[in-house]
Order: structure tokens, then sequence, then C-alpha cells
């Protein structure tokens, strides 16, 4: 699919074990030693999430840990990085859903006082 076997500089990468693991309900396999962002790529899966507030999708985008923007769900366990987690035979992963925002619908604007 979209696993990279021949790196440019690197040469064949060495095969590793498949590991079978789950997204949103979907049955996938990644190999030994990849991250979760890898391995969903590698499955053709670019949409990890959606934003919180406008629900736009979301996917890898530094693939270092600073952004956050790879945030799932990994075995009921929230807010785990993709692109620095490494992919563990039968884990189960979710994109989770569109959080709500009700305080920013309901903010006291800046200087007012909160009742």
């Amino acid at each position: 699919m979209g696993r990279i076997d021949h790196h440019p500089i690197l040469g064949r990468l060495p095969e590793s074990p498949p590991i079978r693991f789950q997204f949103d309900g979907l049955e996938l396999i990644g190999r030994e030693g990849e991250s979760i962002a890898a391995a969903l790529l590698a499955n053709g899966i670019r949409k990890l999430r959606s934003h919180e507030e406008n629900g736009a999708p979301r996917g890898i985008y530094c693939n270092i840990g600073h952004c956050m923007e790879c945030r799932l769900t990994v075995d009921g366990m929230g807010g785990i990085r993709a692109c620095m987690t490494p992919i563990r035979e039968g884990m189960s992963i979710s994109s989770g859903e569109r959080l709500p925002t009700p305080f920013r619908k309901a903010a006291t604007p800046v200087g007012e006082a909160i009742s």
C-alpha cells in the first residue's frame, strides 16, 4: 500500500513482522517498529481525527511530537500522539469524536465580572 520499502538514501528497509491492530473498528496490519501514524498512513488513512471546534479533518503535521495534531484514543486513553507511539499487537485506536465547546459560546468578555 503506502509503506516505504525502499528509501532513496537508506536503501531497502528491513522486513519486520506484521502486527494486527484496529482503527475506528477496521482491522489493519502494521509492522513491528512503526509508529501508529506510519502504520495508518501505510494503510491509506490520512485523517486521524476532527478538529474539536469546527470538525475540520486533522492529520500528521510535524511528525515529531510538537504540534499535537495527531492525538488519538489508544486502548481507551485519550491524547496519545500517533507520531510518537509505537504500534502494538491488538491495539485498539479510535479517532474520537468532535468535542463540544460550551465555554467558547458562553465565554465572558475580558474585564466583565462572572456572576
